[in-house]
C-alpha cells in the first residue's frame, strides 16, 4: 500500500501543477477562454476539495448560458459542503425556480432544506421528488424522516410501506417505520421493533421496545428487554442506567407485587442516579404494588427527599 501511494503521490502533485498553469494562462491578457474551460477548471478543483478556487472559476462559468445551471448546482454542493446551508439552498432553489422538474436540484434543495431546519420547505421539496421519481428508496426514506420530524406519523409510515424491499435491506428505515406506528399507538410496532433488534443492537431502541411491550401488558417479554438493555453498550444518546433499572423495577413491583427484586432493582435505581419523585408517587398510588412493598417505597421517597 506503501508503494502505491508513493507512486500515485508524484502524479497528483503533476495535476496540481497542471491545474495551477492552466488557471495561470486563462489570467493572461487577452487569453479568450470558453465557459467550458472555465467550468472543467472549477469542476477539477473541487474534485480535489479546493473550494474556494473551485468557486472562483464556477462563478466565470456560470456567466454564461452553456454552464450556468451546472455551475450553479455545483456552487450549491460546494456552499453544502463548507456547511453554507442557506447559501446552498439558495442556489439549488434559484435552479427549480428556472427548472421545477430537476431531480437533482430538488433532491439537494429538500436535503439542504432539513440542514437549515426548515422542514415545510423539505417536505414540499421531497413531495415533488417522489411524484418525478417514485422508486427512489433513499429519497422516500428522507422524505419519511421529514414527516416524521413534522408529527405526520401515519404519512411517515405511508411513505416507508411504498418500499417493502428497503424496509427489509435498511435498517434506519425499519426503524422510522417502527417508531412511525409507535407514535401513532399501532399493535404492529411489536413487530417491527422486533425485526429491527433482530439484526443490531441499540439500548435506546430497546428501551423504547420494552415500553411498548409493557404498555400492551406483554410483561415477561418486557422485563427480558429491560434486563438485556441494561447489558447494551453504553451510548451518548442511551437512557441513563437508573431509568432502565427504574422501569424495571415499576414493572416488577406492579407485575409481580409479590417478588422482592422489584424493590432491589428501585433501590439501585436511586442508587445510580434516580431522582425523579413523582413517578415514585406513582407507584405509592398504585394499588396494584403491595402494601408491604408500599411501606418500602415511603421509605426510600423520604430517604431521597431528606438527601
Amino acid at each position: 500500500m506503501m508503494k502505491f501511494i508513493r507512486r500515485c503521490a508524484p502524479l497528483a502533485c503533476v495535476f496540481v501543477c497542471m491545474l495551477c498553469a492552466s488557471a495561470a494562462l486563462m489570467n493572461c491578457a487577452g487569453m479568450a477562454t470558453s465557459a467550458e474551460e472555465y467550468y472543467s477548471l472549477g469542476m477539477a478543483y473541487f474534485d480535489l476539495g479546493r473550494y474556494e478556487e473551485a468557486e472562483k472559476w464556477l462563478n466565470h462559468a456560470m456567466q454564461a448560458d452553456k454552464t450556468k445551471v451546472a455551475s450553479e448546482y455545483n456552487l450549491g454542493r460546494i456552499a453544502f459542503e463548507t456547511q453554507r446551508y442557506d447559501d446552498a439552498a439558495k442556489l439549488f432553489e434559484d435552479i427549480l425556480k428556472k427548472d421545477p422538474e430537476n431531480v437533482l436540484a430538488l433532491k439537494a434543495a429538500a436535503y439542504t432544506r432539513i440542514k437549515t431546519g426548515d422542514i415545510d420547505l423539505a417536505e414540499k421539496h421531497y413531495n415533488k421528488l417522489l411524484a418525478l421519481v417514485p422508486e427512489s428508496a433513499d429519497d422516500g426514506y428522507n422524505y419519511a424522516l421529514v414527516l416524521y420530524a413534522m408529527e405526520r406519523y401515519d404519512s411517515a409510515e405511508r411513505v416507508l410501506a411504498n418500499y417493502p424491499f428497503d424496509l427489509l435491506e435498511n435498517s434506519e428505515s425499519m426503524l422510522l417505520y417502527a417508531r412511525a406506528q409507535n407514535a401513532q399507538g399501532k399493535v404492529e410496532a411489536i413487530d417491527s421493533y422486533a425485526k429491527w433488534l433482530a439484526d443490531n443492537s441499540d439500548s435506546k431502541v430497546r428501551y423504547e421496545y420494552a415500553q411498548l411491550l409493557e404498555q400492551h401488558e406483554l410483561y415477561a417479554r418486557a422485563l427480558e428487554e429491560y434486563r438485556t438493555a441494561l447489558t447494551e453498550p453504553y451510548r451518548e444518546d442511551a437512557p441513563q442506567r437508573s431509568d432502565i433499572r427504574f422501569a424495571l423495577a415499576r414493572l416488577l413491583l406492579i407485575a409481580d407485587s409479590e417478588n422482592p427484586e422489584g424493590i432491589t432493582e428501585l433501590e439501585t435505581s436511586v442508587y445510580e442516579g434516580f431522582a425523579d419523585y413523582g413517578a415514585i408517587e406513582e407507584l405509592l398510588n398504585n394499588s396494584m404494588v403491595s402494601a408491604a412493598n408500599r411501606d418500602r417505597l415511603r421509605v426510600i421517597l423520604s430517604d431521597m427527599q431528606r438527601n
